[in-house]
């Protein structure tokens, strides 16, 4: 496994516990703390591959129960592994498709040897164990592959907490006995919602079984963000610091930096791609809907403090236009400004922690994009 993964923190933050480090896979290096764009259907929507080179993503996420469903693993494996067929040369994550199975509450029968569900897309009936979600995983080719984990909502009673933090366990150990590709990183998922006893017995099972690396799920589904933060620091003392930390689905901005205060390394989210196509973009003064009335007239860029394509070619007035009139281009350009700002987001949380800064940009944060997680 060392021969192709691996992972090196080369600088640490005196005043947190963020660090910056180095994660090689056999389709590059990434340089962490860093986001992974969403392509849940082998794509980042609005986005081609060459956009997100251009951009800077070294890493983007895909969704193995999605592309199980369609269009199926055998054309995925005849094109060679998803990387051949997105078209994309760089690393993928592939998240199980745990959360998205264990969404479908009224279409899903769980038990201790797998989950049953029907399709959304036919009808049609499946049923997933953990060997055959690592066989998919294996077959799609990706650089990390998660762990197949029982996802819980918020709240949830301690009990029904316990039963699936203990089937998280047994699934991983079942996961990490049946994966045996040796150039795919299989990354253990820590479950236990806002539990404590429940994280800590999670954490410390996960880390007996010594994966290479680590996700933490469960958590930005609707608990306080408090209770998250605490999440974190439990994790931060349980965790190894050898190796990486990823806070699944969690990509707000103030979100992000806090993690990384609390030493995770890697991030997805779909709301910048999202929230792009609904017309709201992340600037260094929070957000912006660029169909409000009062951007008509207004030819600033979108960011004045931006360097990105999009900032330094069109206006709030020609984007606001599109929206109205429902070009497509509107959420071209959004989504784009978008993931360059969580991108630069991350490279400025890389480059404060190298030089000393990292607690400036924190407080940066809090100020601006601290209402919206209230």
């Amino acid at each position: 496994m060392k021969d192709f993964f691996n992972y090196e923190v080369i600088a640490e933050c005196p005043h947190t516990r963020a660090r910056v480090a180095r994660m090689s896979t056999p389709h590059g290096i990434i340089e962490t703390p860093c986001f992974m764009p969403v392509g849940t259907q082998a794509t980042v929507k609005a986005m081609a591959p060459f956009e997100l080179e251009m951009l800077g993503a070294r890493i983007i996420l895909s969704n193995a129960y999605h592309l199980y469903l369609r269009p199926g693993v055998d054309i995925i494996e005849k094109a060679g592994g998803l990387h051949g067929f997105m078209g994309w040369d760089r690393a993928i994550l592939t998240d199980s498709g745990g959360f998205q199975v264990f969404s479908l509450a009224s279409l899903r029968n769980v038990s201790d040897d797998g989950v049953e569900f029907q399709s959304y897309l036919d009808g049609s009936r499946h049923f997933l164990t953990p060997a055959s979600v690592m066989a998919v995983e294996e077959s799609l080719g990706s650089d990390i592959a998660m762990c197949f984990d029982e996802c819980t909502s918020y709240p949830i009673s301690e009990e029904d907490a316990r039963r699936a933090t203990l089937r998280t366990i047994r699934w991983a150990m079942l996961c990490k006995q049946s994966h045996s590709r040796p150039d795919q990183a299989l990354f253990g998922i820590i479950q236990g919602s806002v539990f404590p006893e429940l994280r800590r017995l999670c954490g410390e099972a996960l880390v007996d079984m010594d994966f290479p690396g680590y996700g933490i799920g469960g958590l930005a589904v609707g608990e306080p963000k408090r209770m998250m933060y605490d999440v974190l620091e439990l994790m931060d003392q349980l965790l190894p610091r050898s190796k990486p930390r990823y806070l699944m689905g969690v990509g707000h901005p103030l979100d992000m930096v806090e993690a990384i205060a609390l030493g995770v390394d890697m991030f997805d989210c779909v709301l910048p791609t999202r929230n792009a196509r609904n017309g709201s973009v992340l600037t260094s003064r929070g957000m912006l809907n660029v169909r409000r009335q009062e951007l008509k007239d207004d030819l600033s860029p979108l960011d004045p403090k931006c360097n990105c394509y999009v900032c330094k070619n069109f206006s709030r007035a020609y984007i606001r236009h599109l929206h109205k009139a429902g070009e497509i281009l509107a959420s071209r350009l959004c989504t784009w400004h978008n993931l360059h700002f969580m991108l630069e987001l991350a490279r400025e949380a890389r480059r404060t922690i190298m030089d000393g800064s990292f607690p400036q940009l924190l407080e940066y944060c809090r100020k601006v994009f601290g209402d919206e997680t209230d």
